[in-house]
């Protein structure tokens, strides 16, 4: 059977290449895919304790079996480290190319039932570790990104039911200092609410969602969250 793997971000770049297609037996596992794909790139082989598998816009594990025409992502660690049942369609989750507003952000979260809301923005910071930073690049896989933001505003609106609207807009491409790569904006009936639900999804969009971030330091660059640089 065919199964086609995208790959992203430190390993795109390791292997030249985006996008494989592999001829494999029927049944396979997604380590025998793995597998597969080394032997073509053993470049590659030092990161298997790091990656991340996910077919559709979902996790699989490494046993996970796989299906004619399936499409295998391999993801390096996320950069912090369809739609769901329970999202609302007053809700916005969306990956954006364009600069990030937070009076944009708070309009999406306006509703008459509120008595606040919170925004948490990310800014690019100008230093790591002591080294100054010039700019950073982000790079997520869109559609799988947006459904799992998707999945934290359902378990948001699960947990808070006093919880108005949600808007989560992660910003990609070229960002430079002081730039928002990442806005969170929750209004609900009252502001304990509010804060605890927006604290919640930031702390869960950095582990779950497909979004990765290079820094670019005047001396080199690195991909956030995968060891070896």
């Amino acid at each position: 059977m065919k199964v086609r793997v995208h790959l992203f971000a430190r390993y795109r770049e390791a292997t030249g290449r985006e996008r494989l297609e592999l001829d494999l037996p029927d049944n396979v596992t997604v380590e025998t895919a793995w597998s597969a794909v080394v032997d073509r790139h053993p470049e590659l082989r030092p990161y298997r304790p790091h990656t991340l598998f996910a077919v559709g816009h979902d996790y699989v594990a490494p046993e996970h079996r796989l299906k004619p025409d399936d499409e295998l992502c391999l993801f390096p660690p996320v950069s912090g480290g369809s739609a769901s049942e329970g999202a609302s369609t007053a809700d916005t989750y969306r990956v954006v190319e364009h600069p990030l507003s937070a009076d944009a952000i708070a309009a999406l979260v306006e509703d008459p039932g509120a008595g606040g809301f919170v925004i948490f923005s990310g800014v690019v910071r100008n230093e790591t570790g002591g080294r100054a930073v010039k700019f950073l690049e982000y790079e997520a896989y869109a559609p799988m990104a947006e459904a799992k933001m998707r999945e934290i505003g359902a378990t948001v609106r699960a947990r808070w039911p006093q919880v108005r609207r949600v808007a989560m807009l992660h910003r990609v491409g070229r960002l430079e200092i002081g730039e928002a790569s990442v806005l969170i904006a929750v209004s609900a009936a009252h502001r304990r609410q509010a804060f605890e639900a927006c604290q919640y999804a930031i702390d869960t969009l950095k582990h779950t969602v497909p979004v990765w971030k290079k820094e670019h330091f005047e001396d080199g660059e690195v991909w956030v969250g995968l060891q070896g640089g």
